[in-house]
């Protein structure tokens, strides 16, 4: 019967490729962009997993529910190249991302400033060691996607769209002035799935996609210990929700696309699987999310390719990057975290390196205001832990608690993203005033920043 039905599946999958083909010159679109693109993907799932710890909530596994996977996406606008690289793993190691961006760049001609390296915070993965096997294999394979998506760039228009997911939650609940770790639904939440295509117009498929959502991918980790069947949390690795939402985008497209996943400000943001506090999932649950994300991001994929969506597409699309590095107050001395600004014409992605708490991307979004369309996305070149709200400091709780940071590393991280967003918009004085002294002092700071030496 799971063969009969896997045949159905590729059938009924051709026979939805086929029939769009019937009509292929009308589901072609002109494309007018200086943008290009190039795309690659890689199973980046170790290759021994027997009584494997994976990382998160540690456990053993024994066995591999769905595969790990690594996207590359290059860009270039004609004059500046950039490239986003996602991992199904716990975090965008601050190790890995100083190993491979060099390598990527001499692989690809892209500057390693200008690469973001990002994490869904998969807690179903293994850890990462620059000298293990997999550590070394893992290098060699984001390398080498690079390489493929840099070889196979061809002119792209961009289009944006957004939905929803349901199953995320805040996992904060203050009682008595303390904070306690419940499912709490009046809590903050950004159920919001967003989502851009790159399409070369050649069909509806778009060539790649990028899926951006908020919440923790800890379905199969342990939770209370009387729920069954899982109580010391699922046996096998898994890339949790994100992995499946992007293979269920993929499948709607007949493996024609390529979906990447970005993580956003999840720090308080956990699956809704109510226990005592919470339970570990089980299959229902994981299709539930991961065909819940994956049905948003295809209902929004669809809806942007009508003629009323494709007329609103922007023509020119210029790259800009900016990055920093900003040392930040900590409880056992000063930690450095970078932060990075990547504006692909009218869309700005904003990074942090740990796990910001929901509210920086409403306050980051706020401060942005009609300047651009904001994407706000934790987990990304490197971690420093959980960055928690200055707020939350005051009634305590796991996040602040366990973080590494100072109540006031707040107010520094959001200034400084504020001014990154400043020189990529380009909407300030500074950023594009033609006086000699600007140009010069504009051109000094973007020749100290490619090679690495960004305050």
């Amino acid at each position: 019967m799971k063969k009969f039905l896997q045949c159905m599946l590729v059938i009924s999958a051709g026979a939805l490729s086929s029939g769009a083909g019937v009509h292929a010159e009308d589901g072609k679109f002109e494309i007018q962009s200086n943008l290009q693109a190039g795309v690659a993907k890689v199973d980046i799932t170790p290759s021994e997993v027997k009584d494997f710890e994976v990382v998160g909530h540690r456990r053993k596994v024994t066995g591999i529910r769905d595969p790990l996977r690594a996207g590359v996406l290059v860009l270039s606008d004609g004059e500046t190249k950039a490239a986003i690289v996602t991992l199904d793993t716990i975090f965008a190691w601050t190790e890995l991302v100083q190993i491979v961006r060099p390598q990527i760049e001499k692989a690809t001609g892209v500057p390693a400033a200008n690469i973001m390296v990002s994490a869904s915070h998969n807690h179903s993965g293994p850890g990462f060691e620059a000298d293990s096997e997999w550590g070394r294999e893992l290098v060699q394979k984001l390398v080498a996607a690079a390489k493929s998506a840099s070889s196979n760039m061809r002119p792209v228009s961009v289009g944006y769209g957004e939905d929803q997911i349901s199953f995320g939650i805040n996992r904060r609940k203050t009682i008595d002035g303390r904070a306690v770790v419940r499912l709490n639904p009046d809590g903050p939440n950004d159920p919001r799935v967003k989502v851009l295509r790159f399409d070369d117009g050649e069909s509806l498929t778009p060539m790649a996609v990028l899926m951006h959502a908020v919440c923790h991918p800890c379905f199969f980790t342990w939770g209370d210990k009387g729920s069954n069947p899982y109580p010391n949390g699922y046996p096998k690795m898994s890339a949790d929700f994100p992995g499946v939402a992007q293979s269920f985008v993929e499948m709607s497209y007949a493996g024609e696309t390529d979906s990447l996943f970005l993580q956003g400000c999840a720090g308080d943001i956990r699956p809704n699987l109510p226990g005592y506090p919470y339970r570990c999932a089980d299959e229902a649950d994981i299709q539930w999310a991961g065909r819940d994300l994956g049905s948003a991001v295809v209902r929004t994929l669809a809806k942007n390719v009508t003629r009323e969506n494709l007329k609103k597409r922007e023509e020119f699309y210029p790259i800009r990057v900016a990055n920093t590095t900003v040392s930040l107050p900590g409880k056992e001395g000063r930690i450095d975290a970078e932060l990075q600004a990547m504006k692909i014409g009218p869309y700005l992605l904003l990074t942090m390196p740990g796990e910001p708490m929901v509210e920086y991307g409403f306050k980051l979004e706020d401060s942005i205001a009609d300047r651009a369309i904001p994407i706000i996305i934790g987990y990304a070149n490197g971690h420093v832990g959980y960055i928690a709200t200055e707020k939350s400091y005051d009634v305590g709780g796991y996040e602040p608690n366990t973080s590494k940071l100072l109540p006031e590393a707040e107010i520094m991280i959001l200034t400084e993203l504020s001014m990154l967003a400043d020189q990529v918009v380009g909407d300030v004085f500074e950023s594009f005033s033609k006086h000699p002294k600007d140009a010069e002092k504009r051109a000094a700071e973007e020749k100290a920043r490619l090679n690495g030496k960004s305050k």
